[in-house]
Parts: C-alpha cells; sequence; structure tokens
C-alpha cells in the first residue's frame, strides 16, 4: 500500500507527503524503492502542509466556526495534507543491509512496511527474543532476536517510566532464556515475581530444572536461603552501605587482624588500638542492624538470612549452577535494600572472581555468559554511590565484558547512572519514557543516532520498545509481547498433566 512521496527535504529529514486517508503514524517504518534495492525510513515527526497561505487558513478556520460549518475547500486532498518527516535507517540490497548514507530519488513513492522486505533480520546462533517487529502501532509477524551472548555479556539497560512494561519485558526475556545453554542469569527480585509463588512465573516452564529459587521462606522444591557471615569482606560492602573513612579503616583492620572471624570479633571482641569508641559503636550497630544479629549474653544470635553456622557453601553453590547455565532467583522481598545488596554484592564478587580464574586457566571460552539482573540499578551504579567509591556493579559494567560477565540494569531514572557507565552498556531497550532529562540521558548515549527520536519515545505505550544496540542493524521499534500470552500454552499443559493423575 503506498502511503506517501517523497518531497523535499534532506539526509537529516527527508519530507514526505502522506498519501490521503493513509494515515502515516509517529514510528511508522517506511520503505523508498532504489535501483538497487531499497531503503527504510523511519518517521519521527508529522506536520501539516497547505497549497494555501497560512491567512488563507486562518479566514477559512473563521468561516466555518462563525457562519457555515458545511463550507469545504475545493479538492481538499491535494490543497492540505500531512507532511511526514522521516530519516533513512538502513539500505537494503538483496539479503543484505548497511547503514544508508544516500537519499532516495524526488518524487519517490514511500509504501508500508512488509515482512519479506526485512529478510536481513535473520535468528543469530545464540537467540534472546525480546518481541515483535512494530511499525508506528501495527505489529509485525516478524519475531525479534538479539544475539544473546553477545548482548548479556555488554550489558543491557532496560529504561521506562513505571507502568509501561519493566517488569513484563524482564519476565519474557527470562522465560526465553531458561533452557538456553549459552547463558546463567543471577535475578535479585525485590518483589518475588519471576519464581511464580502467588501467579504462573518459571516454575511453570517446560525446562524448569534450569531454574534455581532460593528464599527465606522457599516453595516446594526451592532452596532456603542462608549466607555465613565467614564469606563476608568488608568490599562487600563498597556500594552497599555509606561508610565513613574511619569506619572502613576500622572493618579492614578487623578483617586483616581476625580474617573470616573478623564480624564476629568486631561485634563482641575487644576494641583494636587506634579506633575511637564511638566509630567502634557505630559500625557495630549499623552491622547488627543489617545482617540481622543480635548480642545476648555475650554470644551472637542471627536471626535473618546471614547465619554463624549455616550457609557456608550457597554461594559456591550459586556460582556453579550459574555457570551450568541456570536461571537463579533470589527472593529478597523481606530483606531491607541494604541487604538486598550486599547479598548481591557476594555473589556478583565470587561470579567475577571466577570469571578472571577461568580466563587465566583458559577455560572462560567454555561457559556460558553470566547476566546479573538489577532493579532499581542506580541504588549501586548512581552518580552520588559512585562518587564514594566503586562497587563490584560498577567494576562489571566497566569490565565485565572481558570475562563473559554482563548486567541487566532496570531503572526509570537512567540520568543518575554516570555516562562512562551508560556508554559501557551497549543494548539499551528504551520503553516509554515521559521525563525529558531521563529521555535525554537515553538519547546521548545510545548505539544509533536518537537524535530525532525525542518525541518517538515519549509517544511510545505500554509494551512498546526501542532497541538501540551495536549489535542491531538499526534502532528496531518492538512490541513485547504480554508475559500472560506467553505462558499460557506451558500453564495448560501442566493443568492437563495435573488431571491426568491417579
Amino acid at each position: 500500500m503506498t502511503k506517501g512521496m517523497v518531497v523535499s527535504g534532506g539526509f537529516g529529514g527527508i519530507l514526505v507527503r502522506e498519501k490521503a486517508d493513509a494515515a502515516l503514524e509517529l514510528g511508522e517504518l517506511l520503505i523508498a524503492s532504489t535501483p538497487d534495492g531499497t531503503i527504510v525510513l523511519h518517521v519521527f515527526d508529522l506536520v501539516y502542509g497547505s497549497q494555501l497561505s497560512q491567512q488563507h487558513l486562518e479566514l477559512i478556520s473563521g468561516l466555518k466556526l462563525e457562519e457555515d460549518e458545511s463550507l469545504n475547500l475545493m479538492d481538499p486532498h491535494l490543497r492540505t495534507y500531512v507532511l511526514a518527516k522521516a530519516k533513512g535507517l538502513v539500505r537494503v540490497t538483496g539479503n543484505t543491509a548497511v547503514a544508508c548514507k544516500s537519499l532516495p530519488s524526488m518524487f519517490a513513492s514511500v509504501r508500508e512496511i512488509k515482512p519479506e522486505d526485512i529478510t536481513f533480520l535473520t535468528k543469530p546462533a545464540t537467540p534472546l527474543f525480546v518481541g515483535r517487529l512494530r511499525s508506528g502501532s501495527k505489529v509485525l509477524d516478524v519475531p525479534i532476536f538479539l544475539p544473546g551472548k553477545d548482548v548479556l555479556s555488554h550489558h543491557i539497560l532496560i529504561s521506562a517510566t513505571t507502568g509501561k512494561g519493566k517488569s513484563n519485558l524482564a519476565y519474557c526475556m527470562l522465560w526465553d532464556l531458561c533452557g538456553r545453554d549459552y547463558a546463567g542469569v543471577l535475578v535479585l527480585d525485590p518483589h518475588d515475581e519471576y519464581y511464580g509463588r502467588n501467579r504462573p512465573g518459571l516454575k511453570d516452564h517446560a525446562d524448569r530444572e534450569k531454574v534455581v529459587y532460593y528464599s527465606p521462606d522457599p516453595m516446594p522444591g526451592g532452596r532456603s536461603l542462608k549466607l555465613n557471615l565467614d564469606l563476608i569482606q568488608p568490599h562487600h560492602f563498597d556500594g552497599v552501605v555509606p561508610w565513613s573513612d574511619a569506619q572502613r579503616e576500622c572493618l579492614m583492620a578487623y578483617w586483616k587482624r581476625h580474617q573470616t572471624a573478623w564480624i564476629p570479633q568486631l561485634l563482641l571482641g575487644d576494641v583494636l588500638p587506634g579506633f575511637m569508641d564511638g566509630t567502634i559503636a557505630v559500625v557495630r550497630r549499623r552491622l547488627q542492624q543489617l545482617l540481622d544479629i543480635q548480642s545476648r549474653d555475650g554470644e551472637l544470635v542471627a536471626s535473618g538470612v546471614f547465619d554463624l553456622h549455616a550457609g557456608k557453601t550457597t554461594v559456591a553453590d550459586i556460582a556453579k549452577d550459574l555457570e551450568q547455565a541456570r536461571i537463579v532467583i533470589i527472593d529478597t522481598s523481606s530483606f531491607s535494600g541494604q541487604a538486598e545488596l550486599l547479598i548481591g554484592s557476594v555473589i556478583a564478587t565470587e561470579t567475577l572472581h571466577r570469571a578472571k580464574h577461568a580466563k587465566q586457566d583458559g577455560t572462560l571460552k567454555e561457559k556460558p555468559v553470566i547476566s546479573i539482573v538489577l532493579e532499581e540499578a542506580p541504588r549501586v551504579l548512581g552518580k552520588d554511590v559512585l562518587e564514594r567509591g566503586s562497587n563490584v556493579f560498577s567494576t562489571i559494567a566497566r569490565e565485565g565484558r572481558k570475562f563473559k560477565v554482563g548486567l541487566v540494569a532496570i531503572t526509570q531514572l537512567p540520568s543518575l547512572i554516570p555516562r562512562d557507565i551508560l556508554a559501557n552498556i551497549n543494548t539499551k531497550i528504551i520503553l516509554g519514557t515521559e521525563m525529558k532529562p531521563e529521555r535525554q540521558a537515553l538519547i546521548e548515549s545510545a548505539a544509533q543516532d536518537l537524535s530525532d527520536d525525542d518525541r518517538t519515545i515519549a509517544s511510545l505505550d505500554k509494551g512498546e520498545a526501542l532497541i538501540t544496540s551495536t549489535f542491531a542493524t538499526f534502532a528496531t521499534p518492538i512490541k513485547i509481547p504480554l508475559f500472560e500470552e506467553i505462558i499460557k500454552p506451558a500453564t495448560k499443559t501442566a493443568k492437563k498433566d495435573f488431571g491426568g493423575m491417579t
């Protein structure tokens, strides 16, 4: 179907006159034919055009308003119309697409895009399904796969205003990754939603044996979450607790003196020389609150996830599961934000350490990519946090790709993350973002030129997204499916199997 015709403009903005009743949309993909192939165009703005002067338009509107509403122009489709501003995304020749560096010819017809126009979008060797190709509000039957091994190791940012579908996208990505052998995923789940305690979730996947669930109150098939205090070191608190210099020195002094027994010694033992009683008292109080440990009759009593005796192998077990391409979900819904981040810091540190050791041994190529899903990522990657010093998550963001360890950072406030960190996140999945500063931060750090897409991003509806990635041919508009629709076949099968039991 012909949608319009190229009438003027330049490389940064081609003007397309809309055909009457064609109804072009913001974000729509169009096809312009060339002698050797086609050019894929992307509509980024819509304006009115007319053969009449502004004075005549105002006069006509006045006559219709004040005198006769039935008054009409002669040949209205020729005299008034819509102009679309579009930019060339890629030039397609056969099954090959390259960055567009030329213009379609003047008066070239443009038509709506069809699946056969984009046969160059092939399924990669390690696919990660994220949705279907979208043209404006129309969804094409073209599944969009990212090269999972690459995008996960080079980090993914999922950004959107609340209610636009961040969690749904994470659900869909985890569901697709479940059972694949190229990636292990650590999920810090502050809402206990991904496994599916009270609703359908990853527990209903056909490859559910690849999903490991840790919780203080585990479901049948889950594992009890306990971390031994011996596993915690002072640097695990980086980015978690804002210690003063004196307090940090206190932690390090006890660690150097007592090694794995440093926390019990700090909480119950003698005060080391060189530290004020007030400093020791503050550190003790904050550790007791964070670790949920009390002192009774000269002994420590653990009430939470951090334990004096149990949980010695928990971190090693999780790291091993990740190296076996499993999805490990940590239920942190009953913890404070600091406790959640401390757990993540301990596991992430061990994971990165193992990956570095594997690279030294020459065995890293044989191991899967490991990705860590972080909700509210600015808690550990924010500017104010990193001003106090780096942490394991910022280290992974900067150099994790060398060791096949990546982040999936989820946030509604990307502007709080420093530009150097955003620049290291090579794939950004941008959902609806109404706030201008957040859109600007995303546009400035995008892998493709999104300088003209501010309105497009602001107009994204729930479940609509724009993918910008160094591993994508162009900034790709997609429609993310509802997780409930993806999981329906699995839940129906599960009910059918259950109904047949005797």
